[in-house]
């Protein structure tokens, strides 16, 4: 399934709920299709953070490094 069909659907479920409630199946569906949307989002934050490249006013650049875990 495509982003915006995954977000076309995470939105249609999210519109039943509020109105008429969703089966055990479409909170299952739900659940689901959130945590792919999260995956894909989290590793598009991701790819566009390792590709920015900071500068300084004397000319030097480098890659933004990623902190260690705390």
């Amino acid at each position: 399934m495509d982003a915006a069909a995954r977000s076309a659907r995470i939105n249609e479920l999210a519109r039943k709920k509020r109105t008429q409630g969703l089966s055990d199946e479409e909170l299952r569906e739900q659940q689901k299709l959130r945590a792919e949307y999260l995956r894909d989002f989290r590793r598009g934050m991701e790819e566009m953070l390792e590709s920015i490249v900071m500068e300084q006013p004397d000319g030097s650049r480098w890659p933004l490094v990623k902190k260690p875990p705390e």
